[in-house]
């Protein structure tokens, strides 16, 4: 492998919108509308939950667009930050993103992976080995196997990490449309389930737990911005990086509201809010327990494909802040032949695997981790988007072959939403936010000790 080596443009249209929908549409789609239903107690708000989510994901979509196609490089927000603010938070994000950010998501949607194929396989959660403390399950070994494998494949490049992307995405898309359209066709259901579909408010908190139901749609639309962080290897970036973004998302946004359609037209209301599994209870209404099979597999496609998408783009971070002297130097390395950040891609696969190891028996520890994180990152959603007035300011002769659509209200509108998700997690959660900012702040003497290096040697 050689410094001299630089990634190849091999994404088109077709795979960067891969990237994007296949990023967005993980488990989410699968579990969540029966937490939103409880949440709000009504059909119609579900899908209001669920509209509001979407334009808010697409607001960010739209801001992102413009600085990714000005700025079509590896590592996205983390070139947005650098850009925008200076090297410190970028160098902030990456950190927060590679160290427990990005390789927690990897380790978590892994594990999901596993708990969907126990389904066929019991007792994956029995111990294989070990004593005491630690312990080695079947469902780590499937997770670290999943990790493992799709790190290989995005070693060999990003055509065939693009590819195996799009396949699984379009195999996704499919098995999600085949639920509806079977549902609609065979389902014994019926439109009475709708009505009424604004029901009277039970109680005076309705906008509390629309916001709290906001949050499981926001949770179910992210990944959206993974599209921005291989922003270096998309033909034609200045067209392509807007158009999938775009479409991207608005694209899964139909898939959500059709498949919304389908479970509430074959389970009533107060079905959806009883159940845990609620596209699995729809399968098996109409196709009894062969649904539950179908699902689950098309499930297990879902995951495979969020999790391929989030150990391709996850790499680039890391990738980026080596070229600029902020990370292990070698981390910027590219493969001669596979034109891959190798061994970026190696390095993210062993601290997602040691994640595995250490928590992958306390499934809720990464509900913790990631609660821990849930504040910087969204800061940092914020801060790129509203890196979309700082450089217009600052470089307003930067060429921006697209200009997001209803500036200034269209990024302003997603940086102030950002605003309040962080205002409102320091308020309900101080102790989670203020071990966040802790491990932030803990990436800052690894700054100073690199930036002094890169300086000396400049």
């Amino acid at each position: 492998m050689t410094k001299n080596s630089e990634l190849i443009r091999g994404l088109g249209l077709v795979g960067a919108g891969s990237i994007v929908a296949g990023s967005i549409i993980g488990t989410g789609i699968f579990l969540v509308p029966s937490s939103m239903a409880r949440q709000v107690d009504s059909v119609g708000l579900v899908f209001a939950v669920w509209i509001v989510g979407g334009v808010l994901s697409l607001a960010g979509a739209l801001s992102y667009a413009e600085l990714g196609a000005a700025m079509p490089e590896a590592g996205g927000e983390y070139v947005f930050l650098r850009r925008a603010y200076g090297p410190l938070w970028g160098f902030l994000y990456g950190w927060e993103q590679f160290v427990i950010g990005k390789t927690g998501s990897i380790a978590t949607i892994s594990t999901a992976f596993a708990v969907f194929l126990g389904y066929f396989f019991g007792g994956l959660d029995q111990r294989l080995v070990g004593a005491g403390a630690f312990s080695l399950t079947g469902a780590q070994v499937i997770s670290l196997v999943a990790i493992i494998g799709l790190t290989v494949v995005n070693y060999l490049g990003i055509i065939v990490g693009g590819a195996v992307q799009t396949v699984f995405t379009i195999l996704k898309v499919v098995a999600i449309l085949g639920l509806v359209v079977l549902g609609f066709a065979l389902g014994q259901g019926s439109g009475q389930n709708f009505s009424p579909f604004f029901a009277a408010p039970r109680s005076a908190d309705t906008l509390s737990a629309f916001g709290v139901a906001l949050v499981a749609a926001l949770w179910a639309y992210d990944g959206w911005n993974n599209l921005t962080m291989v922003g270096g290897e998309v033909r034609e970036p200045e067209r392509n990086i807007p158009r999938a973004l775009i479409f991207g998302v608005l694209g899964v946004g139909v898939v959500y509201m059709l498949a919304n359609a389908v479970y509430f037209y074959i389970l009533p209301l107060e079905a959806v809010k009883a159940s845990p599994r609620v596209a699995q209870d729809v399968a098996r209404a109409f196709l009894g327990e062969a649904g539950g099979v179908v699902i689950t597999i098309g499930a297990l496609i879902s995951t495979f494909a969020t999790l391929n998408g989030a150990i391709l783009s996850g790499a680039r971070v890391p990738y980026a802040m080596a070229r600029d002297r902020l990370f292990f130097r070698h981390m910027a390395n590219v493969h001669p032949v596979h034109r891959s950040p190798a061994k970026a891609l190696l390095l993210q696969c062993v601290l997602s695997c040691v994640l595995i190891l250490i928590f992958g028996q306390y499934p809720d520890a990464f509900d913790r981790l990631f609660t821990y994180t849930i504040f910087g990152l969204w800061i940092f959603y914020g801060m790129a988007t509203a890196a979309v007035f700082v450089l217009r300011r600052k470089e307003p002769d930067l060429p921006r072959p697209y200009r997001t659509l209803g500036y200034p209200w269209v990024p302003g509108l997603f940086v102030i939403v950002a605003a309040i998700f962080c205002l409102n997690t320091a308020v309900r959660s101080p102790k989670e936010t203020g071990l966040g900012l802790a491990f932030l702040a803990a990436g800052l003497p690894f700054y100073w000790f690199w930036r002094r290096r890169a300086e000396r040697e400049a």
